[in-house]
């Protein structure tokens, strides 16, 4: 009965079916991996301590920014130079702006510091104006933000002066020297009260570390993979049966006979030559009985009265 599971069509089903469970198999353990490794980076975070409250190391021994180093101070030295407003960014659940300018150290590249957020639209009325000379910052390192950071704005068509994301790739367009890719946040106002009037920026925790929506985002990518190994089982098992069951029907004679054609066509055909064989019946002879006579003929006057 289960021949045609041998048929070439069957064969190429086989195939499908062989190669897409293992598939969605290993993908749903690949997403289920994901979501466990952000479940222990989340439990490793929560154990370490507070990396703002270790000690304070120079820049360059912290780079490059990995979730060990993100958060930690650094120490940095140079002189103030371009500054830049980031809008669209919220703190305390208020919306408003960050204040960052790029700090040249001695290595020739520029850091960039985010010196604090202030409230409302980005504008430079009110901005308080960078310490001059040459300063030593002492900030929480963060990695350079991408597409999928909190806040970043990628439309584009920004004032000059502003950026929608603090990254090396987008301010080494804007200054004409090299940036780390890294900045920091200073975690106190400006000495003296240069920087009183702004906010401090608080260090995000690193990318990955956390159980966010991308966490259980990852949860609810294994479900569905698993599902589509459980569905595609399913409609393998459903085709065998329906083509098992539809094999029994034709061997027990279940399976109904095709009505006969109709034979319209035979009798139009024959019909042809009997009615081309038969000759039109006589006008006077083969009249039928009690019809009426012809009023044309002569045999009628003008009135068409019967000439007698």
């Amino acid at each position: 009965m289960y021949r045609f599971l041998l048929t070439p069509r069957w064969w190429g089903i086989n195939l499908f079916v062989v190669l897409a469970i293992p598939f969605c198999v290993f993908m749903g353990t690949w997403q289920l991996g994901r979501f466990e490794d952000r479940v222990q980076s989340h439990e490793q975070a929560e154990k370490a301590p507070d990396p703002s409250t270790r000690a304070a190391k120079p820049l360059d021994a912290l780079l490059p920014v990995d979730k060990v180093t993100s958060g930690r101070p650094a120490i940095a030295t140079g002189t103030y130079a371009d500054q830049f407003l980031v809008p669209g960014r919220k703190l305390d659940d208020r919306q408003g702006f960050y204040v960052l300018n790029m700090l040249r150290t001695d290595s020739g590249k520029a850091l960039p510091v985010v010196r604090g957020w202030l409230p409302g639209s980005a504008t430079d009325a009110r901005v308080p104006a960078a310490p001059t000379g040459e300063v030593t910052v002492t900030g929480d390192l963060q990695a350079s933000e991408n597409t999928h950071s909190d806040g970043v704005d990628v439309r584009g068509g920004l004032p000059s002066g502003q950026v929608g994301m603090i990254s090396a790739a987008t301010l080494v367009n804007l200054v004409p020297y090299d940036v780390y890719d890294a900045w920091v946040t200073l975690p106190e106002a400006e000495a003296g009260g240069t920087g009183g009037a702004m906010k401090p920026v608080p260090a995000a925790a690193p990318e990955g570390s956390g159980l966010d929506l991308k966490a259980f985002q990852n949860l609810g990518y294994t479900g569905e993979w698993f599902v589509f190994a459980a569905f595609v089982l399913f409609m393998w098992f459903r085709l065998v049966r329906r083509e098992a069951e539809a094999e029994r029907d034709i061997a027990l004679g279940l399976v109904p006979e095709e009505p006969a054609a109709p034979a319209t066509a035979d009798a139009s055909a024959g019909a042809g030559p009997a009615a081309e064989g038969a000759e039109a019946p006589d006008t006077a002879e083969g009249a039928p009985k009690g019809a009426p006579e012809d009023p044309s003929s002569p045999d009628y006057d003008v009135a068409s009265t019967p000439v007698r």
